[in-house]
């Protein structure tokens, strides 16, 4: 069951990008390292509602 979430930036809070998780393999919120456009640099981003 893959579910559609979106990321957001953890130093400015926006939303960035968008993607898929499969529920059943990660039930917690997802963090990755993304590049952020508004911050210029690669920060963590975590799963939103």
């Amino acid at each position: 069951m893959r579910v559609k979430v979106t990321l957001a930036c953890g130093d400015c809070k926006q939303r960035n990008y968008h993607t898929m998780k499969n529920k059943k393999n990660d039930p917690d919120r997802i963090e990755l390292s993304k590049y952020c456009k508004f911050c210029k640099t690669h920060t963590m981003h975590k799963e939103t509602k």
